[in-house]
């Protein structure tokens, strides 16, 4: 350990209690996005955090404009010779139903049992308010940071970022950085330590299938109209076979196959199957066949039904055969599937389902980018040994199944190698109640943190 990280060390430890006051004080803010009753509530978000920046010794802090929730950002460019990274959270916060399931309200954070609970204590305020304070020790401590550092903090992650492209490239000249660090990722099974090196990109569609103008009873009418909820049941079916596995024409088709080396980073992760689905609460798991759980997760496609509706659906009976039927789907993808063809191939496919008497649309709901980089690349191998040294665990290279459009965004735009460097624990409840993140990990996330920086600036 250099004698500039035990001083940083020794700032941190000292600096407990203040920085987990201030972050509690950051997850009060009710900053859900996607709702418009809490817009002002974002925008305070975002100006709280660039109060911060400013207090810590940052410069260059915009709250930018978008087409809709503000991007914050900030920088410090003071190392010469030194690598350039640019860092992404994200401040915005999922919605907090069902609120009766909430054990305390869900911007009232609590520190219990060795975690903070609260909404976006994982996801992503605790990770993003980490970043300000691997920052703030090192400025405190050295007066420097090691390597020059462009932080980008989004404010509609959890919207899909349906603004965060084009604000990259209306920003590409102060983004510029030899390296994109992005902190929205977490521990493997067991909190262990782990980079992700890959992500599943997304199209998500809706369907709409029409029949009568109104509701009609089922017994005048039933035998004689086709019923839209029968007819939507039979275009889903037609979606999966009965193992799972995507039966669109072509959807297979562009994959890139894991190479061997690839394959046996995933199939060397511990997994006990059992107790997964024990975890989980389902009597077995279920997948595409011949393909191990550990790479169906994050290394394979798949096709869901996420959200469906029709007719009646109150309390006691009610026998008519609905107007209208509607369903949303998604399809996690994986290179090189490109998800405006894979919404081409399942328009085509639903539409070829034969369902006579009804009226039956497809529209593209938002479309995600996979990505992937290399375990072997140099940042990655960095980023690796300094969780090793901060937790004392070698950690695993996963990938995850989940999507993060702003991940897609960068490597588009800027062309640049990212790594995931994430600490929440897989426990975490993000995006459900009672939200928390063990401070085990969000310390040892400051320390990694500081440690990177100072590792990639020797390189």
């Amino acid at each position: 350990m250099s004698a500039l990280i035990a001083a940083v060390d020794a700032y941190l430890q000292r600096t407990a209690e203040a920085r987990l006051d201030e972050l509690q004080e950051l997850l009060r803010i009710p900053t859900i996005g996607v709702l418009s009753d809490h817009h002002g509530d974002v925008r305070s978000g975002a100006e709280w955090i660039a109060a911060r920046m400013r207090e810590i010794g940052l410069e260059h802090v915009d709250v930018s404009e978008t087409g809709g929730h503000p991007v914050v950002y900030a920088d410090w460019l003071h190392a010469q010779g030194s690598p350039t990274v640019v860092v992404y959270a994200h401040y915005d916060v999922q919605p907090v139903d069902p609120l009766d399931l909430w054990v305390r309200p869900p911007f009232e954070p609590r520190v219990e049992d060795g975690r903070i609970y609260g909404r976006g204590a994982a996801d992503d305020k605790g990770q993003l308010h980490l970043h300000l304070w691997a920052a703030k020790a090192w400025l405190a401590t050295a007066g420097r940071l090691p390597v020059n550092v462009r932080y980008v903090f989004e404010g509609e992650e959890e919207a899909g970022s349906p603004n965060f492209e084009a604000w990259l490239r209306a920003n590409t000249q102060r983004l510029d950085g030899d390296l994109v660090v992005i902190t929205d990722t977490g521990f493997y099974e067991g909190n262990h330590p782990a980079v992700t090196v890959g992500l599943r990109g997304n199209m998500h569609l809706q369907i709409d299938v029409a029949g009568p103008s109104q509701d009609l009873h089922s017994g005048s009418f039933g035998g004689v109209v086709q019923n839209p909820a029968n007819a939507l049941v039979r275009i889903l079916a037609s979606l999966r076979d009965g193992e799972g596995r995507v039966t669109i024409p072509g959807f297979y088709d562009d994959i890139r196959e894991l190479t061997p080396a690839e394959y046996d980073t995933l199939a060397r992760l511990p997994f006990d199957e059992a107790g997964f689905a024990d975890e989980i609460g389902v009597p077995q798991l279920f997948g595409e066949p011949g393909v191990i759980p550990q790479v169906r997760r994050g290394a394979r496609p798949t096709l869901d039904i996420c959200g469906i509706w029709s007719g009646f659906q109150g309390e006691g009976t009610k026998t008519i055969i609905p107007a209208h039927a509607h369903a949303k789907v998604s399809a996690r993808l994986v290179p090189d599937m490109e998800p405006r063809r894979i919404y081409e191939l399942a328009r085509k496919a639903i539409l070829a389902v034969d369902v006579p008497g009804v009226d039956v649309e497809v529209s593209l709901e938002d479309t995600m980018h996979p990505f992937v980089v290399s375990v072997d690349h140099p940042a990655a191998q960095t980023a690796a040994r300094c969780l090793e040294e901060v937790f004392g665990s070698e950690p695993y290279y996963i990938r995850e199944g989940g999507s993060i459009g702003a991940v897609a965004s960068f490597d588009q735009v800027l062309g640049k190698p990212a790594v995931l460097l994430g600490f929440t624990n897989p426990d975490d409840h993000a995006h459900s109640p009672n939200e928390s993140l063990v401070l085990a990990n969000y310390e040892g996330g400051v320390r990694t943190v500081a440690r990177y920086w100072e590792a990639l600036g020797s390189t």
